[in-house]
């Protein structure tokens, strides 16, 4: 069965409606030191869809396993989300994910694709269907964001 997006699709309106208008202090308030505020997440996610899901996927249909993924800059938004305001964190979320699954709908997707492998870093040997998995699974469990990427 070809990759269902239905999920991916829903994530930035779901957390649209979770988060915008909140008070800046609920935006950037975090658990202690190690952990994220709903800022940082949503800095994380629009990283990831320039640099984790597509990138990846590219790079099993071109390459396979000759070539490993680039590692993932886990820490990344707290630069690239300098300077900018919550509502333009989910704004840019919202268009980056439609950006990504647009690409994704273009590599038109068969069930022997979804079987072809790639290297993770840290994983070794990974399908695109488990890739495409991870990323439901990321938008679903926070608890994700602390697995090696």
């Amino acid at each position: 069965m070809p990759f269902n997006d239905s999920l991916l699709v829903r994530t930035p309106a779901v957390l649209s409606a979770l988060l915008e208008g909140l008070p800046d202090a609920a935006w950037h308030a975090n658990e202690g030191p190690g952990t994220w505020s709903p800022f940082d997440v949503i800095g994380h996610l629009i990283h990831g869809e320039h640099a984790d899901w597509i990138p990846r996927a590219r790079r099993i249909l071109d390459h396979g396993e000759s070539l490993v993924f680039d590692p993932f800059d886990r820490e990344a938004q707290f630069r690239e989300s300098e300077g900018k305001t919550p509502s333009e964190l989910l704004v840019a979320f919202a268009n980056a994910r439609e950006e990504s699954l647009a690409a994704m709908r273009a590599m038109k997707l068969t069930d022997a694709d979804l079987a072809r492998t790639g290297t993770h870093p840290a994983f070794g040997r990974v399908t695109l269907g488990q890739l495409l998995a991870t990323w439901v699974t990321h938008d679903l469990d926070g608890s994700g964001a602390n697995l090696p990427r």
